[in-house]
C-alpha cells in the first residue's frame, strides 16, 4: 500500500511547483515509509511514497511505461489480487513486462483496454494516471472504496491525493468548513456522506467510480453499483458458494513478498479468516500463521455484558490460538496511551474519528508493524452478511434514521442555538438519509420484510461500512502498516447481496449462511458464538481521563470549539450518570465516553489544523 498525490493545472507550468508537490507528498509519508518519488511535467505532477509488498526492488513510483511515442505515467494505492492472471492475458495480446508487481499490470492494463480496466480488476486500489499523449488524467477507486481517494477542483486546478492532508498543503487550498461540513462533523460524524470531503472545496471519488480529467472539465463516471437481481440456489447451494468465494479471496490475498499476519478476535469473521489462512500455510508448507490480538489493561475486572458486547473475547481468542496453533501476538494498552492516542489519530483522519475505537487501532497496528507488513482482517463481514444488532431489532428497522445514529435529538440539544438554526441538524440527517432510501435498488416483486432488508443492508454497505474502512486505512496506513479485507471482495459482496433474508439468518441466527459456509472450518462453539464488536476499554478511567481533556477544552475560552456547543448542556452531561451508560451515541462501540472524546477531538482538529468557519 501507498499514498498518492498530485494535481493538474491548465494556465501554469507546473515545472516550477516541485517544492509545492514535495511538500505534499511528504505528508503521506507514513503510508509509504520505503521510498518516495515525484514526476512532473508542464501541466501534470504526480507524488508517490511506498510501502514495499510485491518486488520491493523494480516497483517504484511514478512509474512510467511507454506504447510506440505514447507516454503513461501511474500513482498507485492498493492490490490487485488477480494480477497473475491480468498478466498472463496482457502477455497473450503482446505485452510485455519488466516487473512483478502489480502496479505494472495496472498500468500496462490501461494501456490495453483504457477506462473499461478497471471493470476487469480484482482489489483494492486508488490510482491515477497521466495519458501524455491525450493530456488527460484518468483516476479511479475501487467498488466498495477500501482505498481512500480525495479532490479539490478549483478553475482551472484539479488537485487529488490519499488523504485531505495532502491536498491542504498545496498551496491553493485552505482548512475552511461551510455548513454543511459542520452538520457532517456534529450530525453524521464520525460517518460521513459518501463523496462529502467535510472540507469546503473537497470531495470525495465514491466507491464504484472513476474520473477523467481533460482540458474540456471532469467527467465523473460509475463503473461499479449494487444491482438487485433473483437468488437462485437454495441455502445448502448459498452456504457452498459462500464457501467458495470466501476461500478463494483468503488464498488470493495472503500472496505477499513480506510477512502477513491475521487480526484474531476470537468471533465468527477473524476466526474464519485465520483458519482459512492456517489451511493454505499448512496445504504449501509455508509454516505457522502470526496472528494479533488486542486487550486493555483490567478490562478483565471491569467487563460487564450487555446488548451490543455480550461476552469478552479472551477465552475466545486462546480457544482459537490453541485449536489452530498459531503463533500468538496479544496486545495490552492501558488508559493513559488511549488518551493520549486521541492526537494522533485526529492527524491520522484529518478529522475527528471514533475516539478510542480509532486510537487503540492505530496503537494496534503500531505494535503489529514489528513484525508484520501486511494483515488479514474481518472488516465488513458484518455489514454484508447482516450480523449488527439493529438488522435484527424493530425498533431500527423502523426508524426514519440511519440505525447506528438514533440520538438526533440528543446531538442537536449539543450545539449551540446559533449553530443548529445553520446547519438545522434533523433536516440535514433526514435528507442524507432520504437520499440513501432513493438509492436502493429494487427488485421487483418482493415483499415488505425483503424490501426492509434490502433496504438496511443498503444503508449499511454504503453508509456505514465506509465509516469503519476509512478508519482501518487511516489507523493502519498511519503506521506503514497494510491491512487487505477479504469480506469486501466485490465478488462475495454481489453475491450476498441478493441473498434472501430468511437464507442470510438462515438457524434464525445473525450472519446465519455464512455461519453454515463455514462449518467443519471452525469448532461449533466458536461458530456459533454471539456476535461481540471491536474490543474497548471498559476501564472507568478512561471515562474520567476524556471527560477530563473535555472540561479543560470548555475552560479554556480560547478553545475553537466553544462558540459551536451548548457549553451548558455539555457540562451537565458530563455531571450526570448518563455519561457512563451503555446507550450508544454512535454505532455499537460509541457511548459517553467515546462522545466526551469525540469532542475533545473535534476541538484538537479546529486548533491543529486552523480550521475557518463560514
Amino acid at each position: 500500500m501507498c499514498g498518492i498525490t498530485g494535481w493538474i493545472d491548465w494556465n501554469s507550468d507546473l515545472t516550477r511547483e516541485s517544492d509545492n508537490l514535495e511538500r505534499m507528498t511528504d505528508t503521506l509519508a507514513p503510508r509509504g515509509p520505503d521510498a518516495a518519488g515525484t514526476w512532473i511535467t508542464t501541466h501534470c505532477a504526480l507524488g508517490h511514497r511506498r510501502l514495499s509488498v510485491m518486488d520491493p526492488e523494480n516497483g517504484a513510483q511514478p512509474m512510467i511505461r511507454y506504447t510506440g511515442d505514447d507516454q503513461y505515467v501511474v500513482v498507485y494505492n492498493g492490490e490487485l489480487y488477480n494480477a497473475p492472471e491480468l498478466k498472463r492475458e496482457l502477455a497473450s495480446r503482446g505485452r510485455s513486462f519488466t516487473t512483478t508487481c502489480d502496479t505494472e499490470v495496472l498500468l500496462v492494463a490501461f494501456m490495453e483496454w483504457g477506462r473499461a480496466c478497471v471493470e476487469r480488476f480484482n482489489g483494492i486500489f486508488a490510482f491515477a494516471i497521466w495519458d501524455m499523449t491525450a493530456q488527460e488524467l484518468f483516476l479511479a477507486r475501487d467498488r466498495l472504496g477500501v482505498k481512500p481517494l480525495f479532490f479539490s477542483q478549483r478553475d482551472s486546478l484539479f488537485i487529488f491525493g490519499s488523504e485531505p492532508k495532502c491536498i491542504l498543503e498545496h498551496s491553493a487550498v485552505k482548512a475552511e468548513v461551510g455548513a454543511e461540513g459542520l452538520a457532517e462533523i456534529f450530525v453524521i460524524g464520525p460517518a460521513r456522506t459518501p463523496g462529502h470531503g467535510v472540507y469546503k472545496d473537497l470531495s470525495e471519488v465514491k466507491p464504484g467510480q472513476c474520473m477523467v480529467v481533460n482540458r474540456a472539465g471532469v467527467k465523473t463516471i460509475t463503473y461499479w453499483q449494487l444491482r438487485s437481481t433473483p437468488h437462485e440456489h437454495d441455502v445448502q447451494q448459498t452456504a457452498e458458494h459462500v464457501r467458495e468465494l470466501l476461500e478463494d479471496t483468503v488464498i488470493r490475498q495472503l500472496i505477499s513478498d513480506v510477512p502477513v499476519c491475521t487480526l484474531l478476535s476470537g468471533g465468527l469473521d477473524s476466526s474464519a479468516l485465520t483458519a482459512l489462512a492456517v489451511n493454505y500455510y499448512a496445504k504449501n508448507g509455508q509454516g505457522n500463521v502470526h496472528t494479533y490480538s488486542v486487550d486493555y489493561q483490567d478490562n478483565d475486572k471491569h467487563f460487564q455484558a450487555h446488548a451490543f458486547q455480550p461476552n469478552s473475547d479472551a477465552p475466545w481468542i486462546e480457544r482459537m490460538t490453541s485449536h489452530l496453533g498459531t503463533v500468538h501476538h496479544p496486545i495490552q494498552f492501558d488508559t493513559p496511551e488511549l488518551v493520549t492516542a486521541l492526537h494522533n489519530a485526529t492527524l491520522a483522519r484529518d478529522l475527528p474519528g471514533m475516539a478510542d475505537v480509532d486510537a487503540s487501532l492505530l496503537l494496534f497496528c503500531h505494535e503489529i508493524k514489528k513484525g508484520a507488513t501486511v494483515a488479514i482482517s474481518g472488516e465488513a463481514a458484518d455489514e454484508i452478511f447482516g450480523g449488527y444488532p439493529w438488522f435484527h431489532r424493530e425498533e431500527a428497522l423502523q426508524a426514519d434514521t440511519f440505525p447506528w445514529s438514533l440520538a438526533t435529538t440528543m446531538r442537536a440539544d449539543l450545539l449551540s442555538p446559533d449553530i443548529a438554526a445553520w446547519i438545522r441538524p434533523q433536516e440535514y440527517i433526514g435528507d442524507r438519509y432520504a437520499d440513501a432510501v432513493a438509492e436502493v435498488p429494487q427488485l421487483v416483486g418482493e415483499d415488505e420484510t425483503r424490501r426492509r432488508m434490502r433496504r438496511m443492508s443498503y444503508l449499511n454497505i454504503t453508509r456505514f461500512m465506509p465509516t469503519l474502512l476509512d478508519r482501518k486505512d487511516r489507523m493502519s496506513m498511519a503506521a506503514g502498516l497494510e491491512v487487505r479485507v477479504p469480506f469486501c471482495d466485490h465478488r462475495l459482496v454481489e453475491y450476498v447481496w441478493n441473498i434472501p433474508w430468511e437464507i442470510k439468518a438462515a438457524g434464525d441466527r445473525e450472519k446465519g449462511i455464512l455461519r453454515q459456509s463455514l462449518q467443519g472450518i471452525l469448532p461449533d462453539d466458536v461458530l456459533w458464538r454471539k456476535k461481540s464488536p471491536y474490543p474497548k476499554t471498559h476501564n472507568p478511567n478512561y471515562l474520567t481521563a476524556v471527560k477530563g481533556l473535555l472540561l479543560d477544552v470548555l475552560d479554556d475560552p480560547t478553545s475553537p470549539l466553544l462558540p459551536l456547543i451548548n457549553v451548558k448542556k455539555i457540562r451537565e452531561l458530563a455531571e450526570s450518570d448518563t455519561a457512563s451508560s451503555n446507550l450508544p451515541w454512535f454505532g455499537q462501540l460509541m457511548s459517553g465516553p467515546q462522545l466526551f472524546a469525540y469532542l475533545y477531538q473535534v476541538n484538537l482538529w479546529l486548533k491543529h489544523y486552523k480550521v475557518s468557519i463560514g
